[in-house]
């Protein structure tokens, strides 16, 4: 009989196991492939694509965007740090190969799916995958 409860059992979504495991924070790695080079190219556009983020997965920014461009070699692009309430994204372009790199941690539950599916969209990247880790 345990054996058929068990079976029966519905698996839990994210959000729900992430309640459960009573976790501390999310993490979330999106990468995206095939970007819109302009829009990796300009501070202005990654700024507006952070503030945009924030508010498709509910976070509350702390401070400005920070943006440097950093230059050597195979390794040329913008990096970006922005605070939120509930701790940190950051972002690096590669605009050799017009891929960007994005990690969202936050305390506050969010969707790494929907995270993905949004940068996807914005930087009109061609394709892209997100990884996730609980902490707890």
């Amino acid at each position: 009989m345990k054996n058929l409860l068990l079976r029966l059992a519905k698996p839990l979504n994210l959000e729900e196991l992430y309640k459960k495991r009573r976790c501390w924070g999310i993490v979330a790695s999106v990468n995206l492939y095939g970007c819109n080079a302009e829009f990796i190219k300009s501070p202005e556009k990654i700024r507006e694509y952070v503030d945009a983020l924030c508010k498709e997965i509910d976070m509350i920014k702390h401070g400005p965007t920070l943006v440097e461009r950093f230059a050597e070699g195979e390794l040329e692009g913008y990096s970006a740090m922005q605070f939120i309430e509930t701790s940190s994204i950051t972002l690096h372009f590669d605009e050799m190969e017009n891929r960007a790199f994005i990690d969202i941690f936050s305390c506050k539950y969010f969707e790494p799916e929907k995270a993905r599916k949004f940068s996807q969209d914005f930087f009109e990247a061609s394709t892209a995958s997100v990884v996730h880790l609980l902490r707890s």
